[in-house]
């Protein structure tokens, strides 16, 4: 799950994100302040966009939010008032985690990528990755699948040149962090950085 607010970029609308498929077809259901988007197909839920959302509480930060949990019971609480049975508490992964990459080697296919094995605490996820500085016992910040960027991307499995990555190694600007360096390369952590904790805007380098 993702919970998404940037009132200088769209806003006073929170965006919660369940669902990382590929939907062909939308659909959108209005109860006052709240719609849902679901597969026009299935009737998958995708999201919920709650509109005027300051006025339901103190919203703290920009881009993805941490996941507190007085920030899942305020969400939680105005679905139910709008009359949406779901249990957020069943998605509330984090999106963003510390990963440790524990080994590199050369893409055959790419000479300007690399095959990274991330330790994301629950478990090692394979990634390829483009950027210049990265290397074997660095601890990163890793979208995993289904994570919204601050662009609006969704990650996803994808095959890159033939090989399969699964989430992504990620950037000070692509995480849209404040002073982040223009100069490409990803974002490097404290070696102190705990493996699986959620990583927010809100943390440091």
């Amino acid at each position: 799950m993702n919970i998404f607010y940037n009132l200088k970029g769209i806003g006073d609308t929170l965006l919660i994100s369940l669902s990382p498929v590929e939907i062909e077809e939308k659909a959108f259901e209005r109860k006052g302040n709240v719609a849902r988007i679901y597969s026009a197909d299935t009737n998958e839920t995708i999201g919920y966009n709650i509109f005027n959302a300051s006025s339901y509480g103190d919203i703290q930060g920009a881009g993805n939010l941490e996941q507190t949990d007085s920030l899942i019971k305020m969400v939680q609480d105005v679905l139910s008032r709008e009359g949406f049975d779901v249990n957020l508490s069943e998605n509330a992964q984090p999106a963003f985690v510390v990963g440790h990459v524990t080994a590199k080697e050369k893409h055959p296919n790419a000479d300007k990528l690399n095959i990274c094995q991330v330790d994301v605490g629950s478990t090692s996820l394979q990634i390829v990755c483009g950027a210049p500085n990265v290397e074997a016992n660095q601890k990163v910040v890793v979208a995993l699948e289904g994570a919204v960027m601050p662009s609006g991307l969704i990650i996803k499995k994808a095959q890159l040149r033939g090989v399969e990555s699964n989430g992504m190694i990620c950037s000070a600007k692509e995480l849209n962090l404040p002073n982040a360096s223009e100069e490409k390369g990803i974002l490097v952590l404290e070696a102190s950085a705990k493996v699986g904790e959620s990583f927010t805007i809100n943390k440091t380098a």
